[in-house]
């Protein structure tokens, strides 16, 4: 149970050379690699492989329907060919590729960083130490992050003597690193408050419930890297039940790697649209990125937030946002 686990706890010495060892990695050696588990490779021998989608395809085109709000135009053959990948030294950790077709993937990164950004009640790692502000359009509703009238918004620091004013452009290129929604994780404390957390966006829910209909969808952390980021190695026992954790990957490819204590790590390459399932032995296996693949995002999403005329803003200041960045959606169940 997850009381009997410290968030806090050093990971086994064994984990962490290999977390060095990917950290460190040329893109040859990442390609050439026998062990990292690559989809679009066929070096799969070691995992059992079934196909993901139990349900009719009618079922799975209406979540991303929608989700979308329109009709989906995905063929029922790319959904039946769904498959999940499970190794026998991390059980419980599925890796479900190229899950998420390409129009679920744009409308999810408009939904999580043009509004669910924008909404105040979700904290980032930059509330810490600056006072954000929240661009307006002119009917008083929020704006996104990306829109003309945050263009030269700036976030004033709590402590002038410490931080100096920081511009949006260097928020969203660099600075910020994560997004709580739902339930809103205290990453310091490594707990969730005891107030009541702010709603989790019912369209986001609704996809990922559909998907994985083990989990309910409470609490979720949208983290931001670049190409030089990384995320320790660590474990997630903060929640009060052990329901599976879901995780989405968008942009440039990841490695994550995840392992149990007393086993062998696994080293995956999570591409945009792969989704990972950590269940049953794997829920609070440790798990980290030691590196993001520069140069990977695929090139229909590469120029994200920018997008053609619609009528709408096209963000054309942002163009080529998306080429640098690799976003993950990580979901979780807090309780019962």
């Amino acid at each position: 149970m997850t009381q009997h686990l410290d968030a806090h706890a050093r990971p086994p010495d064994a984990l962490r050379l290999q977390y060095k060892h990917y950290q460190k990695a040329s893109i040859h050696a990442l390609d050439q690699d026998p062990v990292l588990f690559d989809a679009h490779r066929r070096n799969l021998n070691a995992y059992d492989d079934r196909n993901f989608h139990q349900r009719e395809p009618e079922a799975i085109q209406n979540i991303y329907s929608r989700f979308l709000g329109e009709p989906a135009n995905i063929p029922p053959t790319s959904i039946q060919s769904a498959k999940l990948y499970e190794h026998p030294d991390v059980p419980g950790l599925f890796i479900i590729p190229s899950l998420l077709p390409k129009e679920v993937q744009l409308s999810l990164l408009d939904k999580l960083l043009h509004r669910d950004l924008s909404n105040a009640t979700h904290k980032t790692n930059l509330h810490i130490h600056y006072d954000i502000a929240y661009p307006q359009k002119s009917d008083g509703s929020p704006a996104s992050f990306f829109s003309n009238q945050a263009h030269n918004t700036s976030h004033q620091p709590k402590d002038s003597a410490v931080h100096k004013p920081l511009a949006m452009s260097s928020c969203l290129n660099r600075k910020l690193r994560w997004v709580t929604i739902g339930g809103q994780y205290d990453w310091t404390q490594k707990v969730y408050p005891s107030s009541a957390p702010p709603p989790f966006p019912e369209d986001v829910a609704f996809l990922v419930e559909g998907l994985f209909p083990s989990m309910k969808a409470q609490a979720a952390i949208v983290n931001l890297y670049t190409p030089s980021d990384t995320l320790s190695l660590h474990r997630d026992v903060s929640e009060e039940c052990d329901r599976p954790l879901v995780s989405i990957s968008l942009g440039c490819d990841g490695i994550f790697m995840a392992g149990l204590e007393g086993g062998k790590g696994l080293a995956i390459r999570l591409r945009s649209g792969d989704a990972v399932v950590m269940s049953g032995p794997s829920r609070y296996a440790w798990h980290g990125v030691p590196q993001i693949v520069a140069g990977t995002c695929p090139e229909w999403m590469a120029d994200w937030p920018c997008r053609e005329s619609t009528g709408e803003e096209t963000h054309e200041h942002w163009k080529g946002w998306m080429a640098r960045k690799r976003i993950n959606l990580n979901v979780r169940q807090m309780w019962e």
